[in-house]
């Protein structure tokens, strides 16, 4: 049975479609919002589907999250403009509401079809080879869930060709550790790879630190200095944050992009240069070019191949892969060599937590408990973290009472019961154009919609 994660904020739709697509043999979580959403894991499922519009942000904020698999975005504000902007985040496939059934659920079975999901036991037999190769990076990454199997199934097409990749997650997820992959399993693996923080250099000197100088061409400028992409050359450039880079470099690196060559800043001799360049950023780049706070030519540039990094949360047990892994390389450091090990109770405690820090915030507990540890066994307390499991309004965690209520909703729900419901409870607040905009629909649509359901408009009371 293929299963679907659903994250939409009005209850009677929710119910409605999760009632629709039971009764099409498909198995459905569902989610309110975003937060509700992280808990779901999304990358296990086989399908996301949710509205463009929640209350704590956009759906298509939910693709980095779901790593490998579709997101479907569905939106009562159908314009060509949200289904192009939707498409370019990465979203599978779009569909206005008010749907159809069936143009839901035949796209929702071509989406699955087009990307099959491989169980978590195949994956190991997808690149044997490849897997072994990765073992022996320098820059060791672990993982063996399904979302991360999909990240190495990537990284094989990715790494051996010449192209520009944009590495896309949060803070701590490993952003910097797939670059120095991308580098190693490269023709240019034998190069150097120059790492730049782009948010660290301050905007006065990051064209000076990208590019060289010639002697004087500032004040303090005392000798001839190369850059670091010119340092670069015959290997890879990682430019980390780089959604923090000012507009008047971005131009220039656009060029190097274009031209394959650089200026120093003070010099009018142009140089070549042979370089891969690998960016990386947690922040949404469309947003900042909506925004004009980043080039829109340069962020297609960027963008030939991206890889979405998921959260720890969302890597299975791979939290205590990681946890084993960093326990091992920090004790050996250790003044006292003795043996420690983490409690069933801490096990549990990492697997519950949300880890918003990722990985890195993963390293410092793991690094104060054995500090703080004195006996080798450690607990939830040496690691200090609390964990508190959002809630998330499924039908294995609701009420019985809650249950009984969504049960009915989904018995007696539909989308037409939807459209009368809605138009019921806000034409008295609503005008005829508003609802007809919150619906999605024309003036002219909602009028016939009216009269084929007999829904009368309401008589407001004069003041």
């Amino acid at each position: 049975m293929h299963t679907i994660a659903l994250i939409e904020d009005e209850d009677i739709i929710r119910n409605t479609l999760k009632r629709l697509l039971e009764r099409n043999q498909y198995q459905v979580s569902e989610a309110a919002n975003i937060t509700q959403a992280k808990s779901l894991k999304l990358s296990q499922y086989d399908l996301v589907l949710s509205d463009l519009r929640l209350p704590d942000g956009q759906g298509t904020d939910l693709i980095a999250l779901a790593g490998g698999t579709p997101v479907l975005i569905m939106t009562s504000y159908a314009s060509m403009r949200s289904a192009v902007d939707a498409m370019k985040l990465g979203a599978a496939e779009y569909i206005a509401k008010p749907f159809d059934h069936q143009e839901m659920l035949d796209t929702i079975a071509r989406l699955i079809k087009d990307n099959p999901r491989l169980p978590a036991e195949e994956f190991s037999k997808a690149a044997p080879e490849f897997e072994q190769q990765i073992a022996k990076l320098n820059s060791r990454i672990i993982g063996s869930s399904s979302v991360m199997q999909r990240i190495y199934q990537r990284l094989e097409k990715v790494a051996p060709n010449d192209i520009t990749c944009l590495i896309h997650g949060e803070s701590g997820t490993g952003k910097e550790l797939i670059a120095k992959a991308i580098h190693e399993l490269s023709p240019r693996g034998q190069g150097p790879l120059i790492s730049v923080n782009c948010a660290a250099i301050p905007e006065s000197l990051i064209e000076a630190e990208l590019f060289g100088h010639e002697k004087g061409a500032f004040t303090g400028a005392g000798n001839t200095r190369q850059g670091l992409i010119e340092a670069a050359n015959g290997g890879t450039l990682f430019l980390d944050e780089i959604g923090e880079l000012p507009l008047e470099a971005q131009a220039r690196l656009l060029r190097v992009l274009q031209e394959r060559e650089i200026r120093r800043v003070g010099s009018v001799q142009a140089i070549k240069v042979d370089i891969r360049l690998v960016a990386a950023t947690h922040r949404n780049l469309r947003q900042l070019v909506e925004s004009h706070r980043f080039r829109e030519d340069l962020y297609y540039r960027l963008q030939v191949i991206e890889i979405a990094l998921p959260a720890l949360r969302e890597r299975e047990q791979d939290v205590l892969e990681i946890a084993e892994f960093l326990l091992r390389k920090h004790a050996d450091k250790m003044p006292q060599q003795q043996s420690y090990h983490f409690s069933q109770a801490a096990k549990r405690a990492m697997l519950n937590y949300s880890w918003p820090g990722n990985v890195r915030e993963l390293e410092n507990a793991v690094q104060r408990a054995l500090i703080l540890c004195e006996e080798g066994d450690i607990s939830p307390e040496l690691l200090g973290i609390h964990t508190e499991p959002a809630k998330v309004v499924t039908a294995s965690t609701a009420s019985p009472i809650e249950n009984r209520s969504a049960e009915a909703n989904r018995e007696t729900a539909s989308l037409d019961q939807y459209f009368t419901q809605f138009v019921l409870e806000h034409q008295g607040q609503l005008s005829e154009t508003e609802l007809a905009k919150r619906l999605g629909i024309s003036r002219k649509c909602l009028w016939e919609r009216r009269q084929r359901y007999g829904i009368p408009r309401s008589k407001k009371k004069s003041t």
